[in-house]
């Protein structure tokens, strides 16, 4: 199972200081059921900790996220700059989560030849 991140969700990380082990590690996390809220549609939300930080100095991250599936990373945001998104921004993020989880190999490689999704890097990376 891979783990890729959007765009957009690469350029926030980069800004909040967010380094790919600390998404693997939530991966790793909800995968033994430590999940925040399953907001529905295979859309979740896990808070993740910034580097000198705890929990609750945190960002929030959605998941694209389906058993037996490679998992997506859609978008984030500080704890401290929103308390939530939209209904209308959940349903967007819906729509984009059973795309994301429909793609196929060829799909998901040409997603990352555009640079539209890439691949959280492993720690051997």
């Amino acid at each position: 199972m891979r783990i890729f991140k959007t765009k957009w969700v690469h350029r926030w990380a980069a800004k909040e200081g967010l380094r790919d082990a600390s998404l693997r590690a939530a991966v790793e996390e909800m995968r033994r059921g430590l999940v925040d809220a399953d907001l529905g549609g295979c859309v979740f939300k896990k808070r993740v900790a910034l580097p000198g930080r705890g929990k609750s100095g945190s960002v929030r991250t959605l998941l694209a996220f389906k058993q037996g599936h490679h998992i997506f990373f859609v978008y984030g945001f500080a704890k401290s700059a929103r308390a939530n998104i939209s209904d209308v921004e959940l349903k967007a993020l819906r729509r984009l989560a059973d795309e994301l989880l429909s793609y196929g190999d060829m799909q998901i490689q040409q997603a990352l030849g555009a640079r539209e999704l890439i691949e959280v890097a492993s720690d051997e990376e």
